[in-house]
């Protein structure tokens, strides 16, 4: 059996690792147009705060490691057409620009998302970058010793976690998004304030409402950022603006969403026999909301990946969807959630919403310390549901999401949690959980 995996970050890698795990028989052949593999984007602002000095520590596998497994890795290679028909690629090799066919039994799509980047007069100005990969990261890093004036556009937890870390290192940081709040998907306002509040006080310029008109330069350079109520100077331009899947490729050829992300059934199977497909080129299963959306994620690639190689053969474990859970730690402040928000519930389904929000001490008061944290928790007042969950606090409890992701995937209601079982001790919680008492008074 001879599989061809078409693009290698965290599906891929996850892919081909389970594949000849599986099947240690079977010829797997990569076929990258980076140099690299698994490259943990989520790890830039890291690096460009120092936390990570070394960028070369945000990979977890390598080809070298990958072709001790047997498998054959093809850097620098872009696949130019897929003949589904007759199970063919046609290859160019990027450092040689030769052009070759290649054939396949069984065919996984890895593709992929790449950043956002509208338009805008005066983008193909220098020192305007994107943040995606490990090129990327050197870039960013290169040149934010010599800047001085740093401009993020986009408030997702990509944007806001690079306007942290040149904050950290001393930059006139600004951070714009067209929404009125930053991480406005992830989070409800109670939330954002809070994250709001942290950033004003470190003294970075939140510009919220706002939109990117254009950009200005000086000898080609990037100088300043124009939106269509202000203007702002600029060394150093970030964009970080969103992701779309990366299917041209495919296009026309398999079943998609109208962004371009191939449909998938519950086992990572195409439209097309023997053709599967993971990662951030997909769409996902979304419980909160018992619907499919285009939710790139690096936790839902590598579970993906990793199910097309239990699944390459015959049908054997299903996708049991995902809740979007995610976390953030923004200066002091944990921040987790998981399923919908309150605004993203009522603006994107028709159930009838309803939330709660506890906030309480993590542990008892007669500790030496104890942090304040605040739980909000959704659900449908209907079914009683929960539907998704957010919380913060000093005091690391983002786990409590995971839990919330499990109690929604698993569909309890309100009345279930309240009563859920949950462990005391007073180094750790009270005698009622965090979970609980939201879920009581819920009730």
């Amino acid at each position: 059996m001879k599989v061809i995996v078409i693009g290698c970050t965290h599906a891929g890698t996850a892919a081909v690792v389970n594949i000849k795990d599986k099947y240690p028989e079977s010829e797997v052949v990569i076929y990258e147009k980076n140099d690299n593999v698994s490259f943990l984007s989520c790890g830039i602002a890291l690096n460009v705060a120092d936390v990570v000095k070394d960028t070369q520590k945000l990979f977890y596998n390598s080809p070298e490691n990958l072709q001790t497994l047997g498998i054959k890795t093809n850097m620098q290679h872009e696949v130019l057409n897929i003949d589904f028909e007759n199970k063919s690629i046609i290859v160019k090799n990027l450092l040689t620009s030769e052009t070759f066919e290649d054939s396949y039994d069984k065919l996984v799509l890895t593709l992929g998302s790449w950043p956002i980047v509208p338009n805008f007069e005066g983008g193909n100005l220098d020192n305007i970058v994107l943040c995606k990969n490990y090129d990327h990261a050197k870039t960013i890093t290169s040149k934010c010793s010599d800047a001085k004036n740093v401009v993020i556009i986009g408030a997702g937890y990509i944007g806001v976690e690079l306007a942290e870390a040149f904050e950290i290192q001393g930059k006139n940081t600004t951070l714009i998004d067209a929404e009125d709040r930053i991480m406005a998907k992830y989070l409800d306002k109670e939330f954002t304030d809070i994250a709001e509040k942290e950033f004003k006080e470190k003294g970075v310029n939140l510009v919220l409402g706002q939109k990117v008109q254009k950009f200005e330069g000086n000898d080609s350079k990037v100088s300043k950022v124009v939106t269509d109520k202000d203007e702002f100077e600029a060394d150093l331009v970030i964009l970080c603006i969103g992701f779309a899947p990366s299917t041209k490729l495919i296009q026309g050829k398999l079943d998609t969403l109208p962004n371009g992300a191939i449909i998938i059934d519950e086992y990572m199977q195409t439209s097309e026999k023997d053709v599967f497909a993971a990662g951030d080129c997909c769409v996902v299963k979304f419980n909160p909301a018992n619907d499919t959306r285009y939710i790139p994620l690096a936790t839902n690639a590598v579970r993906m990946g990793t199910l097309i190689g239990k699944n390459l053969v015959k049908p054997t474990l299903k996708y049991m969807g995902t809740q979007g859970t995610s976390g953030i730690k923004i200066y002091s402040q944990c921040i987790a959630s998981t399923g919908m928000t309150e605004e993203v519930a009522k603006n994107t389904t028709n159930l009838n919403i309803d939330s709660v929000i506890a906030t309480d001490n993590y542990r008892p008061e007669f500790m030496p310390t104890y942090e304040e944290a605040t739980l909000k928790l959704v659900f449908d007042k209907d079914s009683r549901k929960v539907l998704g969950g957010q919380i913060v606090s000093k005091i690391d409890l983002t786990q409590f999401a995971n839990t919330l992701s499990v109690v929604i995937q698993n569909e309890m209601t309100i009345e279930e949690l309240a009563m859920t079982d949950f462990f005391f001790q007073p180094h750790f919680n009270k005698p009622w959980s965090l979970l609980n008492i939201a879920a009581l008074k819920a009730l």
